[in-house]
């Protein structure tokens, strides 16, 4: 049984060969070089060892997840502003994509970030200009385009040249 308090035996190569590669690549003093070697001797040992007050506690919610959709507004789960998009407040406030942002609070794909309401109005005008539809002039006829041969532009033509 090992006792975690004991710091682990760690393998001299293996700090020789990391301090080796850190002072090819950074320039240190002399009197510098005992201290690096400490150091990474140390953290070396001290890996693997959990402490409680390292573990992050997990956050929590500015309201129950349940109530953060309404039918007029969400809530931001991280800070509780209502709003009836989230998007841009969670990207500006916080520095969050809505992928990012349903992975930090485990909420499904299809989590609203816009309010149900705000969302039927957006789709009823849509439908109501005719989007997602193609426009009767469109599917008439379209035009054939006749190809001539291609147009110099931009200098005079030459003039032919008696042989």
């Amino acid at each position: 049984m090992v006792n975690e308090s004991t710091p682990q035996a760690v393998d001299l190569f293996l700090v020789a060969r990391i301090v080796r590669s850190y002072v090819a690549q950074n320039t240190i003093g002399f009197d510098q070089l005992a201290s690096l070697i400490s150091t990474v001797h140390r953290s070396l040992s001290g890996l693997g060892q959990s402490t409680p007050a390292s573990a992050p506690a997990p956050p929590a919610p500015a309201v129950p997840i349940r109530r953060s959709v309404q039918h007029d507004h969400v809530v931001c789960l991280e800070c509780g502003y209502r709003g009836r998009v989230l998007r841009r407040h969670l990207r500006v406030a916080h520095g969050l994509e809505p992928a990012e942002y349903r992975v930090r609070w485990r909420l499904p794909p299809d989590h609203p970030i816009t309010a149900p309401a705000y969302s039927e109005r957006r789709s009823t005008m849509a439908k109501q200009i005719g989007l997602g539809h193609k426009s009767q002039e469109a599917v008439v006829s379209t035009p054939e385009m006749v190809a001539g041969p291609p147009q110099r532009r931009g200098r005079k033509p030459r003039s032919p040249t008696a042989e």
